[in-house]
């Protein structure tokens, strides 16, 4: 049993968006894909985990302006030509039901104005963390930064599926990248990310950012050893690709740091307690004969109930 669950929700409707075929669809023929597919996602996690706590962290922004401010390249070429972000239709279509169906569940979701799902996640878990064990469950890698053993802090990575969970831990994190357990965002600003537009600095691939990271501890102990003008602890050619990225060094860790500390009403006053019954039952049922949820929603309803 974990005491905390955070759910990075973005990550796992879109996984169950392309996992499910479309042709899964209401009765009127609207696909409803995504909702399953998470509902379902949800009712295994809450079954295989049992957590006491969960909270369905969504994007109010999924492009911050900080982060643009500070490097105008991350996610710009996810935006459409409204400026929005490239979501598939069908998808889009079905996030109104997704929202409904958490609410009448009673589920915890929040979402903070000008923040990404990320860092409520980061914020959370912070606060979590002095709590006992936190779980976050996400597909993205940028989510590693927040392991701690110490919480403990770990990911339930979603690469292969719900099912077969990778438990991504600081000695994980560590074994698998070369890095202190606590250094994935240091060493994704370093080597890039072309996902989210991030550069990275020319000619540091992994190797290179993961010895870097693991000399100097950190960016700011490669920026003060840069300063130093030392050149020992630097692989052949590093020093100078840093010195000529500087002005990137000094903005990207804005970019991929996520926050946490944000300090805003809806995470105070968040009740994640992990409900044993559905806050509106009568709206769960309309929802589930209306967009043929009765499958997924049964099954979260069981996860749910105690044992």
């Amino acid at each position: 049993m974990s005491g905390l669950m955070l759910l990075d929700t973005p990550s796992l409707y879109f996984r169950a968006f392309f996992g499910v075929p479309e042709s899964v669809t209401a009765p009127d023929g609207t696909p409803v894909n995504a909702v399953r597919g998470l509902v379902d996602m949800i009712a295994r996690l809450v079954q295989d985990r049992r957590p006491e706590r969960l909270v369905c962290c969504m994007d109010a922004d999924w492009r911050p302006a900080f982060r643009v401010a500070a490097l105008p390249s991350y996610k710009a070429h996810r935006m459409a030509e409204d400026g929005g972000d490239q979501t598939p239709d069908a998808l889009a279509a079905q996030l109104p039901v997704i929202e409904a169906v958490l609410a009448a569940f009673g589920l915890a979701v929040a979402g903070v104005p000008g923040y990404e799902a990320d860092d409520v996640i980061g914020t959370l878990a912070v606060r979590g963390a002095a709590e006992g064990p936190v779980d976050v469950v996400t597909g993205d890698r940028d989510l590693f930064q927040l392991v701690d053993e110490r919480g403990p802090v770990q990911v339930l990575y979603t690469a292969r599926g719900i099912r077969n969970l990778q438990v991504m831990g600081e000695k994980e994190v560590a074994a698998k990248y070369g890095i202190p357990g606590r250094g994935y965002a240091d060493y994704a600003t370093l080597r890039g990310d072309p996902s989210d537009g991030l550069p990275g600095v020319p000619g540091v691939g992994d190797k290179t950012a993961a010895a870097l990271v693991s000399r100097f501890g950190s960016l700011e102990g490669i920026v003060a050893a840069l300063e130093s003008g030392s050149a020992e602890g630097f692989p052949a050619g590093a020093r100078r690709r840093l010195e000529a990225a500087r002005d990137y060094l000094a903005t990207a860790e804005t970019v991929v740091r996520v926050v946490t500390g944000i300090d805003a009403p809806v995470l105070r006053d968040l009740d994640d307690r992990l409900p044993a019954a559905p806050r509106d039952p009568e709206a769960l049922v309309a929802l589930a004969d209306e967009w043929n949820l009765s499958g997924p929603v049964n099954r979260l309803l069981n996860a749910l109930a105690p044992s």
